[in-house]
């Protein structure tokens, strides 16, 4: 490496000269008089020096033309860049120059781009170490590190919160609160993980924003180590976010670089490998030795440490995910418990008793035209039977909870949230301070010149010359409503699209079912088996659809939100989430809705029936109801998407895409590296893992889970159950991938999940309505209540099943739906279908009857008291539970009090230390003036004068 050709003693003037051509020391941090040590590296986090920090490194993919560089030894790899003292250009004109082709030239001019910008960064005092373009075509990584000047300047600007030197203890409650929480802490040791704690959890310090003013107030003891390797990462991440680059455009941060190719990749180093031999241990292997391996699934996340890994942004969603499968612990022994109560009461269960009587004998109408036949009630025993698993009384009481839980789950978050931002110092974030940190995107910048250009007949770099930034942010956006409109008109138009896409595919299963129906009941073999075979294939092509939907729709989600121009990241994400939510939550939900509200409600009679196309019957429910299929509906799709997204798209494709980068890599044409088999850097590892994405996908994964848990539960019990066995694995998933598999994220601050708490919450309401309905709508409760209390004789529900049934004429079959060749024991003269209408010997056949207006009102009267009470004890429990829980509220307010005396305390210690200087200099100059009084005066005066004199001397000495 270069660094060993520096330090070697006798090197010529001609070798050095050589040497120079491949090193490019454009500042005296690393001075060419001063060799680098040519010892061992001692981390792979630093420079070569061995000193400086890697606080964060861009990468680029150079090509250069012509032949490559023939000069000097292969090894010399290695460029300092500073403050531009010395080093010659290494592109500069000679004999070998060839005439610059359009590749060449977009090379050459994006070279020049990341020289300025790279200037600039050291204006703004960063220090940089850089490759040295040494074969034809390869990668390029930029290190950087910020001094302790740069991240004490940027900290005051940031706002950052650092600990003080003062240190309180953090007092429970009151005595029975105390022993409460110690048994609970020594009940769950064994599920702690086994990471060190970064501070004692009774003494916290106090916090207060960094200022240069008050470095008094800080425990300072190494300034290398006061700011952690996230925070580091952070200042520096805001520096290249605002460095500008005149060359290209005036364009701002190195998001807008990376948007245009001139960089490849920016981003913060993990701290080492995490798999590495040896008791060396850093936070990265720490946390996936007690976090992210399924291993270690049962045991508590340490949140902290993960907070300050990968930042509060990233720590927030790990302790919603935590608290959200702790939730589900709750729901799921209630889940279970209505299950077993339906199966241990499906023996007692009256209804499906007397379908499952042969005596009875119930001829039912035939379920198509022609090739079906008439058939007894008694042979649908088996589905009647399974309705009672899930269409019980319990399920009304499992409905009523889940709402309750929705409420309670929201209402501890948002208490974890204000302790978790208490502990992690984020009660003092405004949201003026976080829009202050955002910056404009480079999309919404290019848009902003086209504009200009348009505009203007002068070119965007001119325009942009006499706007200078610092007029632009305090102008309004230069995007008005006109300039957007075009955009907004195109998300209208593609979401509605969009969902009669999903609504016509939805459509689309249903003829499916309609047609396959008919064809299979044209055979005997399958006749038996036609609502089987039906409804588990049209589930999985359902399953199948929402699968590819899903990532068609992310994909036009982004999309949309590109061409609407958001000018912040925050607010392009905010958008995007909505569009991807709202699509997302129609594709999924839409088949769920069609069985729950839809299917068998608009079949009509006997003899007048609903067709679709020509011939082809509306479907209707099975005898037991639809909500049995609904539960199989809602199970396959939320298995399924759990099973297949984990292991297919969170697993398999980010394998697959590291796979493809490494025979990429492989395969990319170049000079062999000499330094290829030697131990590869950092920087180097971090650059074949999968860039970070965001938090989105995940949210999005559990928000649509929790639409699985709350909204439909009325019908499948146990989904609580499997959403727990699915967050177990997914948390470990999560984590795995967090910390193996991507790069590691830039730390964002900030104090809450942001707009999923307001989905989260608006999809809590929406579930008490869905669930209402339900239990009103789809299931029998409320049919089997207004029988049992007003048509039953003794008050049971004894001809339960026959009060349902209403006849038919079958001498009144249109002609040609007769059953061909019925095989039917008896001669058939009415027939029975599921419905409330009048008899065909009452004056008006076929009607409505007064039993089917009681059912319908005492339906929409179920779903009116069945809201109203669910919504007021939701109010009831948000009112109950406060959002700050009460010992934090103290706190806070203790701290302050103890933030206003600290202060106190340490500015009289300031001024008490300022005036000692002062007055010792008083002090001595009067006993300088009584000296000279006494040396003037005769010897037998006085002898105090005498004695000063000789003090006063001591002094001079």
């Amino acid at each position: 490496m270069c660094a060993e050709v520096l330090s070697q003693g006798g090197v010529s003037a001609g070798d050095r000269s050589q040497v120079q051509m491949h090193v490019l020391v454009i500042n005296n941090y690393l001075d060419a008089n001063e060799p680098p040590s040519s010892e061992a590296r001692l981390s792979r986090m630093h420079f070569h020096d061995n000193q400086r920090k890697v606080d964060y490194v861009l990468a680029y993919h150079y090509r250069k033309r012509g032949a490559h560089l023939g000069h000097g030894s292969p090894g010399h790899s290695l460029a300092v860049i500073s403050n531009g003292e010395t080093g010659k250009e290494r592109h500069g004109g000679g004999p070998g120059d060839v005439e610059l082709g359009p590749l060449d030239a977009l090379e050459e001019e994006r070279r020049e781009q990341r020289d300025e910008f790279e200037h600039n960064l050291m204006a703004a005092g960063l220090e940089l170490e850089k490759d040295l373009e040494s074969k034809s075509q390869g990668s390029v990584f930029v290190r950087i590190h910020a001094p302790w000047q740069v991240l004490a300047r940027e900290a005051e600007f940031l706002k950052i919160k650092v600990p003080t030197k003062k240190m309180y203890e953090i007092k429970a409650g009151g005595s029975i609160a105390k022993k409460f929480s110690a048994i609970l802490q020594t009940l769950s040791s064994p599920l702690q993980p086994r990471v060190p704690e970064h501070s004692n959890n009774r003494m916290k310090n106090l916090s207060y924003p960094f200022s240069r003013e008050k470095m008094y107030l800080y425990n300072i003891q190494e300034k290398d180590t006061f700011f952690d390797n996230a925070t580091r990462s952070r200042i520096v991440h805001e520096i290249l976010k605002r460095t500008a680059c005149s060359r290209a455009n005036n364009t701002m941060g190195i998001n807008s670089l990376i948007a245009n190719n001139i960089y490849e990749a920016a981003y913060p180093l993990h701290d080492g490998e995490y798999d590495s031999p040896g008791d060396d241990m850093n936070d990265r292997k720490l946390l996936y030795q007690e976090w992210a391996r399924y291993g270690v699934f049962y045991k508590f996340q340490p949140i902290d440490l993960i907070r300050k890994y990968f930042g509060e942004k990233i720590g927030l969603y790990f302790a919603w995910l935590g608290l959200y499968t702790s939730f589900l612990i709750p729901s799921s022994v209630i889940g279970v418990i209505v299950f077993l109560y339906g199966c241990a009461t499906i023996e007692e269960d009256i209804p499906s008793k007397e379908m499952c009587d042969h005596q009875n004998a119930f001829t039912m109408c035939p379920l198509c035209d022609k090739s079906c036949d008439y058939w007894n009630l008694s042979s649908a025993c088996g589905t009647a039977r399974a309705s009672h698993l899930f269409d019980n009384p319990a399920t009304v009481f499992f409905s009523i909870f889940m709402a309750l839980w929705a409420t309670m789950f929201l209402e501890n978050w948002k208490r974890l949230q204000m302790r978790l931002g208490y502990f992690w110092d984020l009660t003092g974030i405004e949201e003026e301070e976080e829009r202050s940190q955002e910056h404009s995107r480079p999309e919404y910048e290019t848009k902003v010149r086209e504009k200009l250009l348009k505009e203007s007949g002068k070119s965007a770099v001119q325009k942009l010359e006499a706007n200078s930034p610092e007029d632009d942010e305090d102008d309004e956006d230069k995007l008005t409503w006109k300039d957007r409109f075009p955009g907004y008109l195109m998300n209208f138009a593609s979401i509605l699209f969009m969902i009669a896409l999903t609504f016509s595919i939805v459509f689309g299963v249903i003829v499916y079912r309609i047609t396959t129906a008919a064809a299979l009941s044209l055979n005997k073999a399958t006749r038996s088996n036609v609502r089987v075979t039906v409804t588990a294939t049209a589930v999985i092509i359902n399953l199948v659809v929402i699968l590819i939907l899903d990532e068609i729709y992310g994909a036009v989600a982004k999309w949309l939100t590109k061409i609407e121009v958001p000018k912040t990241e925050q607010t392009f994400e905010e958008r995007l989430i909505l569009k991807a939510f709202l699509l997302k939550f129609v594709n999924a939900y839409s088949p769920i809705f069609y069985v729950a509200f839809f299917k068998g409600r608009f079949v009509g009679r006997p003899g007048s029936y609903v067709y679709v196309f020509d011939g082809y019957r509306m479907e209707e429910c099975a005898p037991g109801g639809c909500l049995m299929e609904l539960c199989i509906q809602l199970s396959i799709i939320m298995l399924g998407k759990q099973l297949i997204q984990n292991n297919i798209f969170e697993i398999g494709v980010p394998k697959l895409k590291k796979l493809f980068r490494k025979l990429k890599d492989e395969t990319e044409p170049g000079e062999s590296d000499p330094d290829h088999s030697k131990r590869p850097e950092q920087w180097d590892l971090d650059h074949s893992l999968e860039p970070y994405t965001g938090l989105t996908p995940e949210y999005m994964e559990m928000i649509i889970q929790f639409g699985f848990v709350t909204l439909f539960v009325a019908s499948f019990p146990l989904a609580p159950v499997f959403a727990l066995l699915n967050n177990v694995i997914e948390v470990r998933l999560d984590a795995k991938k967090f910390v193996t598999e991507l790069r590691r994220p830039d730390a964002v601050r900030t104090k809450d999940i942001g707009i999923w708490f307001d989905i989260l919450s608006g999809i809590g309401k929406f579930s008490v309505i869905i669930n209402a309905f339900v239990i009103a709508v789809t299931s029998d409760f409320i049919p089997r209540l207004v029988y049992q209390y007003s048509y039953s004789h003794n008050g049971t529900l004894h001809g339960f099943v026959n009060h349902t049934l209403s006849f038919f004429n079958v001498s009144q079959l249109k002609e040609g739906t007769q059953p061909e060749n019925s095989q039917f024991d008896q001669e058939v003269q009415f027939c029975r279908f599921k419905d409330y209408r009048e008899p065909p010997w009452a004056p008006n056949p076929y009607e409505f009857s007064k039993q089917y207006w009681s059912v319908l009102s005492a339906r929409l009267a179920f779903v009116i008291i069945f809201q109203n009470l669910v919504m007021f004890l939701s109010v009831l429990v948000d009112w109950m539970i406060p959002d700050i829980p009460t010992d934090i509220s103290d706190q806070i307010k203790k701290e302050k009090s103890l933030l206003v005396d600290f202060f106190l305390k340490e500015e009289h210690e300031k001024v008490k230390l300022a005036d000692e200087p002062t007055q010792r200099s008083q002090g001595g100059g009067d006993r300088s003036r009584r000296s000279r009084a006494a040396s003037s005066a005769p010897s037998g005066r006085s002898q105090p004068g005498s004695i000063a004199s000789s003090g006063s001397q001591h002094t001079n000495v």
